[in-house]
């Protein structure tokens, strides 16, 4: 499939999202900035999150609507208050997509309701992203699946079945053109929960591209996530973890974000085909295989044996596997010290 200009797929380099989220602290020019770093580390598109906190809960105190898992980042907040903080105003986001597109970059979003879907489809994006926890949201994913554009979905801790409602809803909505990512809902994850066999699954079952929506620390996660199969990779990202963000925490660097790029696209290219033989690449490197020599000069009609031949590198000579069959046959002629055995010396 295509997002914007860049395929998605098998026999193209992992497609890398800089998850921007609302790491930009409320301040434009630092969004900016956000994307300019993105851009520089070499990542294929940046994401927002279209909502507002009036979009995604109510503005009460009331059990459920106050965090309070102590061991949440966001522990004792309440859900109103971290949503505003997080918020992209809507009035920011064409001046961040073209600043995405100018520097060749894709820009696109997460809605949270309705009215982001049709705003976004608004600014003709190239795909929508549904995040994990609205998986469940049908009337959201139909919303969005009904556009005409790719839609990638992150399964968090969906079920089997919830994914399968998920998929079947967007295609009945009229989307072929879909993207499941294996995403761990916590934040920030622990690569023991993370679970990256689930990603060929995935793909086998529903017969859709897949991908890895990570929020461990570092990169190894997803390095290891394109190797076995992942072709999309959305990462969170702020310029500098020290100067806070509300997801700070478990997002990457400029600096990160790039070697991110560099080593998924090694995964990538390493991956192959299946091959024995060795490559063109490896031609040269033949020669220093092992092979018989002569380790002792022979005299004409003198008998091969260990005292007289070796298996050492290179190998232009007879390969290790005749040595048994060489031994007790004698040499024709002369043979000196250093001198590959071949079957035109032997009697």
């Amino acid at each position: 499939m295509q997002i914007g200009d860049r395929e998605i797929g098998p026999e193209h380099p992992p497609f890398i999202i800089a998850e921007l989220s609302g790491n930009h602290n409320q301040q434009l020019d630092l969004a900016l900035k956000m994307i300019d770093a993105a851009a520089d580390a070499g990542a294929d598109a940046i994401k927002l999150q279209t909502f507002t906190a009036d979009s995604m809960t109510l503005d009460v105190s009331e059990p459920g609507f106050v965090i309070e898992e102590q061991d949440s980042l966001w522990a004792g907040r309440k859900l109103h208050d971290l949503y505003a903080q997080a918020a992209t105003p809507y009035d920011w986001h064409q001046t961040l997509f073209e600043r995405a597109k100018e520097l060749g970059m894709e820009a696109f979003s997460s809605p949270f309701d309705e009215q982001a879907v049709d705003f976004l489809a608004g600014l003709n994006v190239p795909c929508f992203k549904i995040a994990s926890f609205e998986l469940t949201d049908l009337p959201l994913i139909k919303a969005a699946a009904s556009k005409g554009k790719p839609l990638i979905m992150s399964t968090g801790m969906a079920t089997l079945a919830e994914i399968e409602e998920a998929v079947t809803t967007a295609k009945a909505a009229g989307c072929e053109d879909i993207i499941l990512l294996k995403c761990t809902s916590t934040y920030p994850a622990e690569p023991g929960n993370t679970n990256l066999r689930t990603i060929p699954n995935l793909r086998e079952t529903f017969g859709v591209q897949v991908g890895l929506s990570d929020h461990t620390a570092g990169i190894g996660a997803a390095v290891a996530a394109v190797a076995l199969g992942a072709q999309v990779i959305e990462k969170h990202f702020v310029l500098d973890r020290a100067a806070g963000g509300v997801d700070a925490a478990f997002s990457l660097e400029p600096a990160e974000l790039r070697a991110l790029v560099t080593e998924t696209r090694r995964a990538w290219q390493a991956l192959g085909a299946v091959r024995y033989g060795g490559t063109e690449a490896e031609e040269k490197a033949r020669q220093y295989r092992r092979s018989i020599y002569v380790c002792r000069d022979i005299q004409p009609g003198e008998p091969f044996s260990p005292e007289n031949l070796r298996i050492v590198r290179p190998a232009f000579g007879l390969a290790p596997k005749y040595w048994d069959g060489v031994q007790g046959k004698v040499a024709k002629c002369a043979l000196s010290k250093g001198t590959p055995l071949s079957w035109d010396v032997i009697a």
